[in-house]
């Protein structure tokens, strides 16, 4: 399948399996992704998070481990984090939550990054716009970054195709598993 045959799949997925949780289990399933992703987060000065839409798994609960938060917004082709609280996050781009644009910008040394489908070796499926893809490469030309795809388990690919702007992730947090995506290239 082609990228765009990919992204509907993995949409249908997706929405298929959140549609078969209740509140409460998904509320659950939330929180053991915080736990999973914990180990990942020790060395964090500034972690960039997202809000989530529509089935994203929500990584609010992983938000908890970091006292300097940074969140996306659009500007233009790219993406560029600001400092904030999410509860200081506003509809913008396509109604996601953003911060505000006068909040400060800065440069996270660890990033949350949704997807659709990632496989093992961190070959990550997004929305087709490349704005991870970029705003990764700018923040990895500055200092050290780690990407951690966060993903229901359903989301966890067998195999990608990748293009040569296409930024690999370096651990995957499901509710049930930590990956360690770069043991696997």
């Amino acid at each position: 399948m082609n990228k765009i045959d990919l992204r509907r799949h993995y949409r249908a997925v997706r929405k298929a399996y959140v549609a078969g949780l209740t509140a409460e289990q998904r509320v659950q399933l939330q929180r053991q992704l915080a736990s999973t992703a914990a180990p990942a987060l020790a060395d964090v000065a500034m972690m960039a998070s997202y809000a989530a839409v529509g089935d994203e798994i929500d990584p609010a609960c992983i938000d908890d481990a970091s006292d300097v938060l940074a969140f996306p917004c659009v500007t233009g082709p790219d993406i560029l984090f600001h400092g904030a609280e999410r509860h200081s996050l506003r509809p913008g781009y396509q109604l996601i939550p953003e911060p505000p644009t006068d909040a400060a910008i800065v440069g996270p040394n660890v990033l949350l990054v949704p997807l659709l489908a990632v496989t093992l070796a961190g070959v990550r499926l997004g929305q087709g716009r490349g704005y991870y893809d970029r705003a990764l490469a700018a923040l990895r030309s500055k200092q050290p970054v780690l990407a951690i795809g966060i993903a229901w388990d359903c989301q966890i690919a067998p195999a990608l195709p990748t293009d040569a702007w296409d930024m690999p992730l370096d651990m995957i947090a499901t509710p049930s598993r930590l990956v360690d995506c770069r043991k696997w290239r």
